[in-house]
């Protein structure tokens, strides 16, 4: 393989690893709808309405400060459901406690279980909450964040569903039906009872609270935000542009109506969702409540609930709160009929490529048990799969090659007229069946997989804390090691210091076999002094350059010059004995 071409390679995936959400930016985000009247950002308040617009909601610093009333075990209900453990609020009818049982926050066996859900009081809250809103010219008594719910147990768990009641002393009765199932899904039927005489229009909604700003370390690599697809299209806001886009009164930065769909805050492994009725009109919103930092993203049902006297209705959504599984999130959609409920994890713009190379490597996991081997096994198919353009690549350099000489003397006779010996030498060229670009062919096309690759490892959550072997306790976090504190033997991390003082063992393999295929490559072209010593500063600039990037990449890519520089040395030696062969034949 012609050195130049290797380096070509890597500066090229290095250009798509940084640079392919750069020049495909992501959507631009759709302008404000005209929301119905209804749909406000905050749950409407008891008794109360304004002229020509949908009952005055309690603003969500009220509701922050209602929420701070002291709760204890008389107040809340337990969760334990084999994938999650917490409890929901009987104050305001809220899931604000929810653990995940088998992810914890670091590869430590004594971290903490992550936590996704958290109380309204809390430094980081993120809570979910749903109720009912009324017409603007209707003064009703709803329930709010005030408001304290009775439960007929003390449990909830993935065989025993709670019930909440609350009467609101008028003559509604409204119930909360809460079910999960084995993994992260809840199941929410709002009900209302009607005892008053007359019918009653309610319009159900449902929101997902975030009361801070997350530091999102994702960059353009992994959207972490709001997150919506509605009429099955993707909408994906940032917490900049929600806080600085609400339109006052309410503070809706964005909204969509439409048919079903699913919205909520996605982080980079976790989200938290709400799916309505997939056959329900609704308007979905995102809002920032600047009183108390308070995102808000949600849906409100654009048609009430019509209740007639001595009746009861129902409507039934669910809520997720969990881990981004990629298989588990494909279940759902098919189950509920959610769509586009695997683009909560941000596959990008190539997902039609990346997702197939995650199924790849995710059945090779569930095979070996491994997601490091798994990776070295997907190389060796990659390799396979690229074999016939390898081929071509290296004779196409081993034609060149030989054609040295000849290139040479054409240079040297031409030397005063450069145009004259241009077509001199695309004549030779011709005339012996080398063909400049098509070498460079195999390295364009494996660019996108070397791309869907890096994505998979730094998005999905299946990836996250997967051990290889020694060392690596997680393929998706740099090399833990470094050189600079003789890994580890000095207590002291000199990448505080400067960055670049942070130099893993795996990144220092990965160095040693670009130099390995940089002298196989040498001895097999030709190429001066000058540009030799050039070329070798290129190792040690990819080295440092992969010490910050996840250690499965380099595993991968030091797996791959290895399996490269055999091809090389069998292919490029097949060759030369061919050559051999038919010299004696003249001879």
């Amino acid at each position: 393989m012609d050195t130049r071409r290797l380096i070509l390679a890597t500066l090229l995936s290095a250009a798509v690893l940084i640079g392919f959400d750069y020049f495909f930016p992501q959507a631009p985000k759709a302008p404000v709808a005209s929301a119905p009247q209804q749909n406000i950002s905050a749950p409407a308040a008891q008794g109360t309405a304004a002229q020509g617009q949908a009952a005055q909601p309690v603003t969500a610093a009220q509701s922050a400060e209602a929420s701070g009333q002291p709760d204890g075990p008389e107040t809340r209900v337990a969760i334990d459901a084999p994938a999650v453990q917490g409890s929901l609020s009987l104050r305001g009818a809220r899931l604000d406690d929810l653990v995940l049982k088998n992810y914890r926050e670091t590869t430590d066996a004594n971290s903490p279980d992550v936590r996704v859900l958290s109380h309204a009081n809390q430094p980081k809250p993120d809570y979910i909450d749903f109720g009912w809103r009324a017409p603007a010219d209707v003064a009703v008594h709803l329930p709010d964040a005030t408001t304290l719910w009775k439960a007929d147990a003390t449990r909830l768990d993935a065989t025993h569903p709670v019930t909440l009641s609350w009467d609101n002393g008028q003559g509604l009765t409204f119930e909360i039906a809460l079910n999960i199932d084995q993994n992260f899904m809840f199941t929410v039927t709002q009900s209302v009872h009607n005892q008053t005489g007359q019918a009653v229009a309610l319009y159900p909604y449902y929101r997902v609270n975030r009361g801070y700003t997350p530091e999102t370390n994702g960059g353009m690599l992994v959207h972490e935000g709001p997150i919506s697809v509605i009429d099955g299209r993707l909408n994906e806001g940032s917490y900049k542009s929600v806080k600085a886009d609400g339109v006052p009164p309410n503070n809706v930065a964005w909204s969509h109506q439409g048919v079903g769909g699913w919205a909520g805050i996605t982080d980079k492994y976790w989200l938290m969702a709400v799916l309505p009725d997939q056959a329900e009109q609704v308007v979905g919103t995102y809002g920032y409540q600047p009183q108390n930092g308070m995102y808000q993203v949600g849906f409100t049902a654009t048609a009430p609930v019509q209740v007639a006297a001595g009746q009861s209705a129902s409507v039934q959504a669910h809520v997720f709160a969990g881990a981004k599984e990629v298989r588990l999130l494909d279940q759902y959609e098919k189950a509920l009929h959610v769509p586009m409920f695997w683009k909560a994890v941000d596959f990008g713009w190539l997902s039609f490529l990346t997702r197939p190379v995650f199924f790849v490597l995710d059945w090779l996991y569930s095979m070996m048990g491994n997601f490091g081997l798994a990776l070295l096994t997907f190389t060796v198919i990659v390799k396979l799969a690229f074999l016939p353009l390898t081929i071509k690549q290296m004779r196409m350099t081993w034609k060149t090659s030989r054609l040295k000489p000849k290139v040479d003397q054409l240079r040297a006779r031409y030397k005063d007229d450069p145009m004259v010996m241009q077509q001199k030498m695309m004549q030779l060229y011709r005339e012996e069946g080398v063909n400049l670009f098509g070498g460079f062919l195999p390295l364009f096309i494996q660019a996108p997989v070397f791309w869907c690759l890096y994505k998979d490892l730094y998005v999905t959550i299946e990836m996250r804390h997967a051990p290889f072997f020694g060392w690596i306790k997680d393929l998706s976090a740099p090399d833990p090691t470094n050189i600079f504190n003789l890994f580890g033997l000095i207590p002291f991390d000199p990448s505080q210091l400067l960055a670049l003082l942070s130099l893993g063992a795996w990144p220092i393999i990965y160095g040693g076999t670009m130099f390995l295929m940089q002298r196989i490559s040498s001895s097999a072209t030709s190429m001066d002094p000058a540009q030799q010593k050039v070329m070798s500063f290129i190792p040690l600039l990819f080295t440092f350059f992969m010490a910050h990037q996840p250690v499965g990449l380099v595993i991968y890519y030091s797996w791959s010059n290895i399996l490269t520089a055999l091809q090389q040395v069998i292919i490029m030696g097949r060759f030369k004995a061919a050559d051999k062969k038919a010299v004696v034949s003249k001879n």
